[in-house]
């Protein structure tokens, strides 16, 4: 979720190594039964043992039957530390679904199962029901790959040789978005992105993820600190995020400090990138490098964030949460990808008569003005691009037609209820976790909900034996945040909603988040799919 520029919110939101989790019979998508450790769910034997020892404690708040889908969620964001991640996990999960990559030039017809992706950081996938007929509407699932962020510097390099007086090598960090930057002291940090090599004639790009614990940001001790300092944590952006990434004595004494590349000949055709190397920390270069298998001075770029290389896990004493990095909004992703691959497992296409497309968009936490972006033209586009490879926009009335009978899920997670901070929300409309998804409403149209909108989807919710649907305002006193669902609706006409999962930590750089509820937010959204023509036709227009 974006911040209001005017206030902070305090809510107290390669190849790929995860497969979404199969139904019985499923063989292509196993159940996981183990955890990162390859062993089994420690949670749950605890619960057992706890059970076990005390007799009356009462069964589990939350069954193990909703953990394989929070394993598998925790898998999935494991394995996306940034958006061009999160993309190529989700496109390989669509392709082993049967879905193929888009030329959009092609024409599309009734049963196809077709993706296509921007700048390799925003995904659009989509099914075309294969009773289609012409004028039949989009059913739209809308969430953003993007997390606040320390992304690293265009030139990295912070440190001089000799490391200054404190004799550590650091790399210069840019903030991206607006993240509770104190939670990233004292982490083990890691780094990933995109790389761009040179090979041969050409540029190739290249994701990279360094899960070991080669950055940290320390905290000051407090014996340095003042009373008033103390008091309350003070943080300079720029002089105080700054991460360590090597001891410059033990990287001198090893010869691991030394330019990356010779004196720049102006005749040399290649001396823009040697001058660009300058400019870099040698040993982030040399790490890229050992990791990609590539020679250093063929790295000409990068794009790179930081990330907690902490796995997610499952917590509570009865394995009621989930404690993970980025859920806002991985979560929301991972639930949309898996209600569109479950449609097309459980034979919706065949059924439909509709558009089922989901939209993994960047820069949410930027305002969402970008190429790849909400703000940009990549729904509306595609919209008309489909329908007009299904042959109906050189009619402007069927096209009218199809807009009207669209609708979209615009879905970013929800602030919870914070037991220690409970006046922050409106007395009336505080979400729980583990008890429903949650609908944002506002009168000032930060979010898309109206009354219309956010019927259709308690009647989703209720048809689908879901738990009643939350509902969340913000405090008359208090600045309210925004998400992609009015930039969407304004752009494209659709009816949108505001909703998602109920979450804590939001923006912190690690959030919780309820394991029933994402059972809960898979069901709606499965129910979304498959039964929105008929609640839509059931509310008078």
């Amino acid at each position: 979720m974006r911040l209001n520029n005017s206030f902070i919110f305090l809510a107290i939101t390669g190849t790929s190594a995860w497969a979404p989790t199969g139904r019985a019979g499923n063989a292509k998508r196993p159940l996981h039964t183990t955890n990162h450790n390859n062993r089994p769910f420690a949670d749950v034997t605890h619960s057992r043992r706890i059970r076990k020892l005390h007799g009356t404690m009462p069964p589990l708040t939350v069954g193990e039957e909703y953990l394989p889908l929070a394993r598998d969620m925790m898998s999935f964001i494991d394995s996306s530390p940034d958006p061009y991640h999160v993309v190529k996990t989700s496109a390989d999960q669509l392709e082993a679904a049967g879905f193929q990559k888009w030329n959009e030039s092609e024409k599309v017809g009734p049963g196809d199962k077709l993706y296509f992706t921007r700048n390799r950081s925003t995904l659009v996938a989509f099914t075309v029901g294969a009773r289609y007929k012409s004028g039949c509407g989009f059913k739209i699932i809308g969430s953003h790959t993007d997390s606040p962020n320390l992304k690293v510097k265009p030139f990295s390099k912070r440190s001089d040789k000799s490391g200054g007086s404190s004799g550590m090598i650091q790399l210069g960090v840019e903030c991206y978005g607006g993240g509770l930057w104190h939670t990233w002291f004292d982490r083990d940090l890691g780094v990933s992105g995109r790389v761009f090599v040179r090979e041969g004639e050409g540029i190739t790009q290249k994701l990279v993820k360094i899960d070991d614990a080669i950055l940290r940001i320390p905290n000051l001790a407090i014996h340095l600190q003042t009373a008033d300092e103390r008091k309350a944590f003070g943080l300079n952006k720029e002089d105080h995020l700054a991460p360590i990434i090597a001891s410059a004595v033990k990287d001198m004494l090893e010869g691991k400090s030394d330019e990356t590349c010779t004196p720049c000949d102006e005749k040399d055709e290649f001396a823009n990138d040697k001058e660009w190397a300058k400019k870099q920390e040698p040993v982030l270069l040399q790490l890229l490098a050992e990791r990609l298998d590539v020679d250093v001075g063929n790295i000409i770029d990068f794009e790179l964030n930081l990330f907690d290389v902490q796995p997610s896990s499952l917590g509570g004493a009865r394995s009621e949460f989930v404690h993970a990095a980025r859920l806002d909004n991985l979560a929301s992703c991972y639930l949309s990808l898996r209600g569109l691959i479950d449609h097309v497992d459980e034979g919706g296409v065949e059924e439909d008569s509709d558009i089922s497309m989901i939209a993994m968009f960047d820069h949410e936490e930027v305002g969402s003005s970008s190429t790849t972006g909400a703000g940009s033209p990549i729904l509306q586009e595609a919209v008309k691009r489909v329908s007009s490879a299904l042959g109906v926009e050189s009619s402007a009335s069927l096209y009218d037609t199809m807009i009207q009978s669209s609708f979209v899920l615009s879905v970013d997670q929800a602030h919870a209820v914070h037991p220690n901070y409970a006046s922050k929300h409106e007395k009336n409309h505080g979400p729980k976790m583990n008890d429903g998804m949650v609908i944002k409403r506002n009168a000032n149209q930060r979010y898309a909900t109206n009354g219309v909108t956010g019927l259709v989807v308690r009647e989703l919710a209720r048809r689908a034996g879901l738990p009643p649907v939350q509902e969340f305002v913000v405090r008359n006193d208090c600045g309210c945040g925004s998400t992609i669902g009015p930039i969407i609706s304004t752009r494209t006409g659709i009816r949108a909603i505001d909703m998602g999962c109920p979450q804590l930590s939001m923006h912190s750089i690690r959030e919780t988040m309820g394991t029933k509820d994402l059972t809960n937010g898979l069901a709606l959204f499965r129910a979304f799919f498959k039964d929105f023509a008929a609640v839509d036709a059931s509310i008078e227009g």
